[in-house]
């Protein structure tokens, strides 16, 4: 009898934890009228449904981009604060750009395409499509202007997954002051060939989860960039692109702020550089408190770079470095595409400092043994192959 009084009561709870539960509210675009055709400007009508999503009263809502639909957007800004507490972006259709360069109509900034900003609370999933048409831009000469086609900026607790993001003109998604934001089970391609074409670009944000995807671009998989911090990757595959990144940091003199970046589980196949962190001669600041661990790498170019030498005409005669320190390597196997298995070209006046290596075995792809090369780095490592000889 007691037990029974138990199950009553859990039951009890659950019905009422589901009946006092809010039930949402669900804005379908095609109400406001899109079409979904793929040829007409849904742009307004996708306008028209957030703003009564963002004011609506209820403290969960949906807005629905339903399946079997293409929807063609100019530039656009989805804009809060907003008064639910989670807005459910639905995405089961496709939303794609214009397919010609001149026929975009820029907000007052060109560099975006589809934005998200000053929003706390927003869950985007449904296994849909971001088509950003970018082949006609990689192919112009408006370079300054490509537009990245996903950005968040200054968002709260964002939640993207389930989401297949193809061609954009640049970055396929940008993170710009955020916090608190996981990107989970996406999938990002973009032919090797295209160029600046990150699959997802971090800047001036923490607290950033991102798991359980692929990426295949012309560029980074992911950069970090400065302002960054308490970011956590896992189980990504990168290939091809350019690898995982820290930096580029320190252009013009900037003062770069980088630090506590854990990168595990991730693999990499055919990918110019594997793990990466690159500075410019002339900036200041740090990139510390960097983790890399359980690296897989398959015909890499680079598998393991630290890269100080990036350098223009005009900083080329300063002196100052942004600082490197605190960076471990651990368990990193696999293949390199080149001779070179690990390089470490750091600052000759900054140098970098408390570089940690265990348990690294890289070879080249006919199994012949790679080589390792270091330059003012200062560190320690253990059952390394190759040998790395500065950290000895």
């Amino acid at each position: 009898m007691k037990n029974l009084f138990f199950v009553l009561l859990i039951f009890v709870r659950v019905i009422a934890s589901s009946t006092f539960c809010p039930s949402s509210l669900t804005f379908n675009v095609l109400s406001y009228g899109a079409t979904g055709n793929g040829h007409t400007d849904d742009t307004q009508a996708f306008l028209k449904a957030w703003k009564d999503v963002c004011g609506a009263t209820r403290n969960y809502v949906k807005l629905l981009i339903p399946d079997n639909k293409m929807f063609l957007l100019q530039p656009l800004s989805f804009k809060g604060p907003c008064n639910p507490a989670t807005i459910e972006v639905l995405l089961e259709g496709t939303v794609t750009a214009p397919e010609r360069v001149g026929v975009w109509k820029f907000l007052d900034n060109r560099r975006k395409w589809i934005q998200f900003s000053d929003i706390s609370g927003l869950v985007m999933k449904g296994g849909g499509q971001i088509d950003g048409q970018g082949a006609a831009w990689w192919n112009s000469n408006d370079v300054s202007n490509r537009p990245t086609a996903l950005h968040f900026h200054n968002c709260k607790d964002v939640r993207l997954s389930s989401i297949h993001h193809k061609n954009s003109p640049r970055n396929h998604i940008s993170i710009d002051t955020c916090n608190s934001l996981e990107i989970s089970h996406i999938h990002i391609t973009a032919p090797e060939e295209s160029p600046n074409t990150d699959g997802i670009d971090i800047s001036g944000s923490s607290n950033i989860f991102i798991h359980s995807s692929h990426i295949q671009t012309g560029d980074d998989c992911i950069a970090i960039n400065s302002g960054t911090s308490s970011v956590n990757i896992s189980d990504i595959f990168c290939g091809p692109g350019h690898g995982i990144s820290i930096g580029s940091l320190g252009r013009n003199g900037e003062d770069a702020r980088v630090e506590e970046i854990y990168v595990r589980n991730c693999t990499f196949v055919g990918t110019s550089n594997g793990v990466r962190v690159k500075t410019w001669r002339g900036g200041r600041g740090y990139a510390r408190k960097i983790r890399f661990e359980d690296i897989k790498v398959v015909g890499v170019k680079q598998p393991v770079i630290i890269d100080q030498e990036y350098s223009s005409v005009e900083m080329e005669s300063e002196r100052s470095a942004v600082k490197i320190s605190e960076v471990s390597y651990r368990n990193v196997k696999g293949t390199s595409s080149s001779d070179s298995a690990v390089e470490l070209s750091c600052d000759p006046n900054v140098g970098c400092s408390e570089i940690l290596m265990e348990d690294i075995s890289i070879t080249k792809e006919d199994g012949s043994v790679a080589t390792a090369s270091c330059t003012n780095a200062h560190g320690t490592s253990s059952h390394c192959n190759p040998i790395v000889p500065c950290l000895n």
